[in-house]
């Protein structure tokens, strides 16, 4: 993993259903490393970090920049990066804790590592809430003119929808 994956999975934690085991391992389908491994005692240590992600851009999102500095430094004290270097048949690349880890370990570390390297990568000001009014789903944008309203071409699309057939009842 590199930084811009780290940061997506901040994302991804601050967005997923953190309901049950099942419902976490749907959101990192793309990391089945973790995925696989997921049990109940992982979801009480991440629902409390998806909650600071969540607030960290949220104050993002309104231009708190000293309440998301607090936050991302609070996730980061809480579960600090401890970086090993690997090659497990995946090429060289570094975790952001040991290998052997729990799942909430390594996550929770990736997070708030995410969560740092895209402020930094991106600043304050590239962090949005979905425009989508039954969504409460975060993004980064890094769309060039800085226009992102969205969290996915879902919501896009759902909201787009709704709108042309609201224009064409009239």
């Amino acid at each position: 993993m590199d930084n811009a994956d780290y940061t997506a999975g901040a994302v991804r934690l601050a967005n997923a259903d953190l309901t049950s085991p099942e419902t976490l391992r749907e959101a990192l389908r793309h990391e089945p490393w973790w995925a696989q491994r997921v049990t109940e005692s992982d979801l009480r240590v991440l629902r409390e970090v998806a909650a600071g992600i969540r607030r960290a851009l949220a104050a993002a999102s309104n231009g708190d920049a000293s309440t998301l500095l607090a936050e991302a430094n609070e996730l980061l004290t809480a579960h600090p990066p401890r970086p090993r270097l690997s090659d497990h048949g995946a090429g060289w690349h570094i975790h952001v804790a040991d290998v052997d880890a729990e799942p909430a370990v390594e996550m929770a570390a990736v997070a708030a590592w995410g969560l740092a390297q895209g402020v930094v990568r991106h600043g304050s000001d590239r962090w949005g809430r979905c425009a989508a009014p039954d969504c409460e789903n975060y993004f980064l944008d890094t769309t060039a003119n800085r226009t992102k309203q969205f969290c996915s071409t879902r919501c896009a699309n759902r909201v787009n929808v709704a709108a042309f057939r609201a224009r064409n009842r009239e």
